[in-house]
C-alpha cells in the first residue's frame, strides 16, 4: 500500500495507521529508565518531577512557537511545533516537542483536536483528545471539592468564617462548553441544600487551579499556591483564601498525578511532553 497523503486520509486515519513505538523506547531516547516511568499502558507514560534540573535546562535551547493563525481545519501552533521536532531530529538535533493537553470542550466543538495534524501528530491521538492519563478530571475535582468546602462553610453554624455569599469569586468548573451552566442558581431546594446564592460553571482550562498545576515546581510548592488562592470577603471585608478553609492539603492530594508531565511519541517515534491545558481559554458565543 502507497503511504498514504493528506489529501486522500484524514488526521485520524493517518493517526491510526500509525506503527506505534513502546513507550519503554521513547523514554530510553530521553536517557529515562523504565523504572522511572509510571506506565500508562503501552503508549502513555508520566515522568517523576524529580527529572527537572534548572543546571541542565540552562544548558539547552527552548524554540517557542506562538501566535500563529491557524488554518480553516484548526493547524497551528501545535502543528508547527511537531513538524519542527520532526525536522530538527531528521537533522540530527536531540529535540523533544513540548505541548499542552487538549480539552475536551474545544475537541467536540468547531475546533477538534488538538494534537496536530496531517503527519505531524502526536500519538495515541485518540487518547490525548480524550481523557488521557486523567489530568483534567484531577483539576476538576480539585477545584469543585473547594467549591463544595466554600458553600458547607456558609452552611455551617460552628465553623463559619462568614463568608459573603455576594462577594465569592469562585466558580465551578466541567470540561464541555454548556452555556447554560455559565450563570446558575444554586442552594434551591430547602434548608438541606444549602443557601442560595449565584453561582456558574467556567471550562475546565480556565480554573485557576489549572494554571497553579502549569506553574508549580514541586509538590510543596503546588500546596502553598494552591493555599493562596482568592475565594471573597467575608461581611467585615476580610479576604478569604482556600487556605483558611484549610483545602490545600486535599486539593493538592488529588492533583498528586496530574502534576506530573506526560510522556508520549510523534508520528515518527519522536519524544513529546503533555502536560497542562490552555488556561487561558476564553469562551465566546
Amino acid at each position: 500500500m502507497a503511504k498514504p497523503t493528506t489529501h486522500n486520509f484524514s488526521d485520524i486515519e493517518i493517526a491510526q495507521a500509525a506503527k506505534l513505538q513502546h513507550i519503554r523506547a521513547i523514554a530510553s531516547k530521553l536517557n529515562v529508565e523504565e523504572d522511572d516511568i509510571e506506565m500508562y499502558g503501552k503508549y502513555k507514560a508520566k515522568l517523576p518531577l524529580s527529572f527537572i534540573n534548572e543546571e541542565k535546562i540552562a544548558k539547552s535551547n527552548l524554540v517557542l512557537v506562538t501566535a500563529l493563525t491557524p488554518t480553516p481545519a484548526g493547524e497551528g501552533k501545535t502543528t508547527t511545533s511537531i513538524g519542527l521536532t520532526e525536522g530538527l531530529n531528521k537533522i540530527g538535533k536531540k529535540t523533544t516537542v513540548v505541548l499542552r493537553e487538549p480539552s475536551l470542550g474545544p475537541v467536540f466543538g468547531m475546533k477538534g483536536g488538538a494534537a496536530g495534524g496531517g503527519f505531524a501528530q502526536v500519538v495515541p491521538m485518540e487518547d490525548i483528545n480524550l481523557h488521557f492519563t486523567g489530568d483534567f478530571s484531577a483539576i476538576e475535582k480539585a477545584n469543585n471539592l473547594l467549591s463544595a468546602l466554600i458553600d458547607n462553610n456558609i452552611q455551617s453554624k460552628t465553623r463559619s468564617l462568614g463568608i459573603d455569599p455576594r462577594t465569592i469569586v469562585w466558580k465551578r468548573v466541567m470540561d464541555m462548553n454548556d452555556r447554560a451552566l455559565r450563570q446558575i442558581t444554586i442552594g434551591l431546594g430547602g434548608t438541606p441544600n444549602g443557601i442560595p446564592r449565584e453561582d456558574g460553571f467556567n471550562i475546565t482550562p480556565a480554573s485557576e487551579v489549572m494554571a497553579i498545576l502549569c506553574m508549580a515546581e514541586n509538590f510543596a510548592d503546588l500546596k502553598t499556591r494552591l493555599g493562596n488562592i482568592f475565594i471573597g470577603f467575608t461581611f467585615d471585608k476580610k479576604p478569604i483564601y482556600a487556605r483558611d478553609l484549610k483545602a490545600q492539603d486535599a486539593m493538592s492530594i488529588l492533583l498528586k498525578d496530574a502534576i506530573k508531565p506526560n510522556l508520549v511519541q510523534t508520528l515518527e517515534g519522536n519524544p513529546a511532553i503533555i502536560h497542562g491545558g490552555p488556561f487561558n481559554i476564553i469562551e465566546h458565543g
